[in-house]
């Protein structure tokens, strides 16, 4: 029995437009073996992930803003990660 998609509940279109893009970029670092290939994903992972965080529309007291970027943080620190991981190899 497959497990249920996790959703998100935050009511903005920037990140409902971003988001699916964003999954495509996390699911293919996942499945690749190489080091230098999960690097080159998680480059085009900071890039869409640096639309959610310099969002024009942000509003610092809206909860939905303040989840985006919760999420595009951690995201933005897991591709780092990984990019650091390439120049260690």
């Amino acid at each position: 029995m497959p497990l249920p998609k996790e959703e998100t509940n935050i009511g903005c279109s920037i990140f409902r437009k971003q988001e699916p893009v964003i999954k495509d970029i996390t699911d293919k670092i996942n499945k690749v073996k190489n080091v230098q290939e999960k690097a080159r994903y998680a480059e085009e992972l900071q890039k869409e992930v640096g639309i959610l965080l310099n969002c024009q529309d942000y509003k610092k007291e809206s909860l939905n803003c303040k989840n985006c970027h919760f999420i595009a943080n951690l995201r933005k620190k897991t591709a780092d990660l990984i990019i650091k991981a390439k120049k260690l190899e």
